[in-house]
């Protein structure tokens, strides 16, 4: 099968494509590496230096023709998207339309598209929260994932084009930028293995589920044959707060300095995790590298690079 990854250099998209590849899948990535970087594209994958903006985008699909399309391209940070509320409805919103628009011309047989979970669903008025909840983002962010569920079922219903949609909860793991604005543990292990003072946003009482990258990339994978016009929330359905991040990863790294909390920041969900039972039951997809594990990993991936 011929599969094509948007966002195929970035953090979640390239573990995605190094899954595709081990299966024995032929890979088209196509990243404008705004964010992803060239040392995580896998070179048996072929790379269009792209943005889904862009009218060239299908240029690459006349050329390469894919069966399936796995769209993990996204502006994905809740604070800047507070700033720049355009630029996320460009890139989320009208490059996921074009994208579409190619994946109708040229016959896709299939798009998985990754959402958000722990964005979508504003501040739950129950926890976990199920698929059932209502959606009412916080943040443009969450908005414009949102929106691009709409037109998936669009194009399912008047053109046939099949889906599933993966809302992700909050991902950590190897390759996550531990340099910028979104994604705590990354942030986190940066500044301590630095031995920065590393900033808790608000009371660190913020809860998320925190998922493993192997286990999302295992989720993408069932996809591919599952759940056909779906939506599945992916997580644990409990939360971790902030303060046991900090607490775990300082225990971890052996950092010495206590931490220091700073303003919260606009637009962020207080709570949130997901109820997952839908997608152990049509997907056969649970979570299974628990978060001690995972931090260790993480931490271990991080360390070789300073």
């Amino acid at each position: 099968m011929k599969v094509l990854v948007t966002g195929g250099a970035g953090f979640i998209g390239s573990h995605v494509v190094d899954a595709h590849i081990e299966r024995g899948d032929e890979v088209v990535v196509v990243d404008d590496l705004s964010t992803g970087k060239r040392e995580h594209l896998n070179p048996r994958a072929r790379f269009y230096h792209v943005d889904i903006r862009d009218d060239s985008l299908e240029e690459v699909f006349a050329a390469e023709r894919p069966d399936l399309v796995s769209h993990q391209a996204a502006r994905a940070n809740v604070r800047e998207s507070m700033e720049k509320p355009t630029l996320y409805a460009e890139v989320n919103v009208l490059g996921s339309l074009n994208l579409l628009e190619c994946c109708r011309k040229y016959g896709v047989r299939k798009v998985i598209y990754a959402s958000t979970g722990g964005a979508v669903y504003g501040e739950p008025h129950c926890l976990p929260a199920s698929e059932a909840h209502p959606t009412n983002p916080l943040d443009p962010y969450g908005a414009s994932k949102h929106h691009v569920e709409h037109y998936l079922y669009l194009y399912c219903v008047n053109y046939g084009l099949p889906y599933t949609i993966l809302r992700y909860p909050n991902v950590y793991g190897p390759r996550q930028d531990p340099y910028g604005e979104a994604g705590v543990v990354a942030i986190f292990t940066g500044q301590m293995l630095r031995g920065e003072q590393a900033v808790i946003n608000g009371s660190g009482e913020q809860e998320r589920d925190f998922v493993y990258v192997d286990d999302i990339v295992e989720a993408n994978l069932l996809a591919m044959e599952r759940g056909d016009g779906r939506i599945y929330n992916l997580g644990w359905g409990f939360g971790v707060s902030v303060n046991e991040i900090f607490a775990r990863l300082k225990e971890i790294t052996g950092y010495r300095r206590d931490a220091v909390h700073g303003p919260p920041k606009p637009g962020e969900v207080f709570k949130i995790y997901l109820d997952a039972s839908k997608a152990q039951r049509e997907l056969g997809w649970k979570p299974r590298i628990r978060l001690d594990k995972g931090l260790r990993r993480t931490v271990e991936y991080f360390k070789r690079g300073y």
